[in-house]
């Protein structure tokens, strides 16, 4: 479906599609106007010019600006303007990084960590975060050579998963930055058009036959866009998408499909899967604002993000839950028979970077089900079912099912541990 991008016209086939198959699992409709489809007003982006970066420095010297395609390149902004004071930040801390709330985190030192520490920086509270580019030249050279892209926001302006701003830096560039004082004022800004477009979701419900739990919703919950039609990589411009998240659609599927043939649970199960996941959890975030339920009402999120390949670092045909330690779902589940564990990466901080984390920020206890082990594929074209591990994907969906249906049909309410809602 050419990457499924979001807003596209393939989203909205694959919308239809997932809406087709839950009917057929016997799911009632919980989207629009007593279908399955929800529909999310979008404001579209087009990048029109290139960007510019000015430099005020705080010592008094000369204003410096900065050309797109020569002195930087755009990893990823979900602003078309943003400005904020430097900050220099080393990588090798980035597992206790102390953020100046609205700085713009420059990651310095020679390590590995670069491209996470300007994750973490962001999510802890930067408006943006520049790193030195770790690409040849001639592969800087010729990204530069086309605009960036710029994601698609809802038009209600609904705050999503947040703000990533995250700039690379030539060799030069990066060596004037690092001699600037903190406290220089940066000021980021590209040109661009708007237009109106749509974001799909794919809603239904089952409702819960206990009259006195009905009214407690588990909602289970994928997404189904991935990055469309992009930059060739090696001739392939198609971003399949296929563990990103395909593979969680399918469990979410399969999860409707077992959940729909058996008696129905005492609690009500909301089976969603989102839009525009990737362009900052919007379709989440228009559900959120928009639920079939009251928010609530829902006493737990269970995301499926990327569990079609085994990771290497925990035990075969095991999945891992984001945020383990922030609440008790977890545990609970691996002790009624879930091959789950707690996250292997913890400084990659997924608990914020999936659409759980738009349920999260509201109080529901919401997690996402995982075993992405880093590998090279993520959101290039190369993520494609060739590379899929079925076998993996069986297993792990097969350990959650008994563990799900004994959650619906259950009086344990989950709940955050001390410290741990967001």
């Amino acid at each position: 479906m050419q990457g499924r991008g979001s807003g596209t016209h393939d989203e909205l086939v694959a919308a239809t599609y997932i809406a087709a198959e839950l009917r057929a699992y016997g799911i009632a409709p919980a989207g629009d106007d007593g279908g399955y489809i929800q529909s999310a007003p979008l404001v579209k982006v087009k990048v029109t010019g290139p960007p510019t970066v000015d430099i005020t420095p705080a010592n008094g010297a000369a204003k410096i600006t900065w050309t797109y395609g020569t002195d930087f390149l755009v990893d990823h902004v979900t602003h078309t303007e943003f400005s904020g004071p430097l900050q220099k930040l080393d990588a090798a801390n980035s597992t206790n990084l102390k953020v100046t709330p609205g700085a713009i985190v420059f990651v310095t030192g020679n390590t590995d960590k670069n491209s996470h520490s300007a994750f973490a920086a962001v999510n802890a509270g930067a408006i943006a975060a520049m790193i030195a580019s770790d690409k040849s030249p001639a592969d800087f050279d010729a990204r530069g050579k086309r605009l960036p892209t710029l994601p698609n926001r809802l038009q209600s302006n609904s705050g999503a998963m947040g703000s990533h701003n995250i700039l690379e830096l030539s060799v030069d560039a990066a060596r004037t930055l690092a001699q600037l004082p903190d406290g220089s004022q940066l000021h980021f800004r590209t040109p661009v058009e708007e237009e109106k477009g749509v974001t799909w979701n794919a809603v239904g419900i089952l409702q819960g036959s206990d009259p006195r739990q009905q009214h407690e919703a588990v909602l289970l919950s994928a997404h189904l866009d991935h990055l469309g039609v992009g930059r060739p990589v090696n001739g392939d411009s198609i971003y399949n998408g296929a563990d990103d998240d395909a593979s969680g659609t399918t469990a979410v599927l399969e999860l409707a499909r077992v959940l729909g043939a058996g008696p129905r649970p005492r609690r009500t199960v909301i089976f969603a899967l989102f839009g525009s996941e990737e362009s900052g959890g919007l379709g989440s975030a228009y559900f959120r604002e928009h639920p079939p339920v009251p928010l609530t009402e829902i006493v737990t999120n269970l995301e499926f993000e990327m569990i079609g390949r085994a990771d290497s670092k925990v035990k075969a045909d095991t999945v891992w839950l984001t945020g383990w330690e922030r609440s008790n779902l977890g545990p609970t589940l691996a002790a009624h028979g879930a091959n789950l564990v707690a996250d292997p990466h913890p400084e990659q901080n997924f608990f914020a970077r999936s659409d759980n984390y738009v349920l999260a920020k509201k109080g529901v206890v919401a997690q996402t089900v995982s075993s992405y082990g880093l590998h090279a594929d993520y959101h290039r074209p190369s993520d494609d079912i060739a590379h899929l591990d079925f076998k993996h994907m069986d297993a792990a969906i097969e350990s959650l099912l008994g563990p799900v249906e004994w959650l619906v049909n259950s009086t344990f309410t989950p709940a955050w541990n001390q410290g741990g809602k967001p």
